[in-house]
């Protein structure tokens, strides 16, 4: 959050309190998202240095000044948009926990995350984008809050381990396998469509896509003898 819109909240009363938003909170808030949503479309594309934010301003439908108020940089924008993107990238990993079926949790993983893939897929390959460029300025995220997340989940799968509900395998790998196939259908949706002739558009596919991945996946973890 910049510095005016802290002011613009601070002056509806909404920071420190639990107050329901105003009608101008909104509005902030309105403008914020669809700025960030026609600065994805150009980051996903052209990243950090290819975007221009006159392009952007124009896409959202707003001045150039505007877009400054509430971002006053190109970089801070940047980092907006990517923060809401690990947000929504997250939320999959966010719902896995010890009262589940392990099975049944490392499908509904496969499923949401291939959910992410198929309804954000700028968001998926920005991110990808951002770690092949060394994620300069995501870096400290990833280390401490990613890094948070990870631990906690790989301390509920180590768990299965344990107890004998899956194979003995280290939950760091088990994370990264189910990263690379879910994302690979966002980040590589091009090469997918030119091959197959769909994407995770088509409910077929997908359906196809969960199916197989799951049964893949599962078999693989699932305790042998």
């Amino acid at each position: 959050m910049t510095g005016r819109e802290g002011e613009e909240l601070a002056a509806d009363g909404l920071t420190g309190s639990k107050k329901a938003p105003t009608r101008r909170s909104r509005a902030v808030a309105a403008k914020r998202n669809t700025i960030m949503a026609a600065a994805l479309e150009f980051f996903s594309l052209y990243g950090l240095h290819g975007t221009s934010l006159d392009k952007v301003a124009e896409r959202a439908d707003v001045s150039k000044t505007n877009l400054l108020y509430y971002f006053p940089s190109k970089e801070e924008l940047y980092v907006a948009v990517l923060k809401d993107l690990l947000d929504i990238w997250l939320e999959p990993l966010k719902a896995l926990s010890p009262e589940q079926q392990p099975m049944e949790a490392i499908k509904q993983y496969i499923y949401l995350k291939l959910c992410v893939s198929r309804d954000h897929p700028q968001a998926s390959r920005l991110f990808c984008l951002e770690m092949l460029q060394g994620a300069p300025l995501l870096k400290q995220v990833l280390s401490t809050h990613l890094k948070v997340l990870v631990d906690e989940k790989s301390d509920i799968i180590r768990g299965w381990v344990q107890a004998g509900h899956i194979a003995p395998i280290e939950p760091l790998h088990l994370l990264f396998i189910l990263w690379a196939t879910t994302q690979h259908y966002a980040d590589f949706g091009v090469q997918i469509e030119a091959i197959s002739g769909q994407t995770l558009g088509d409910e077929a596919f997908f359906e196809q896509a969960v199916a197989n991945l799951q049964h893949i996946i599962t078999q693989g973890i699932r305790p042998q003898g």
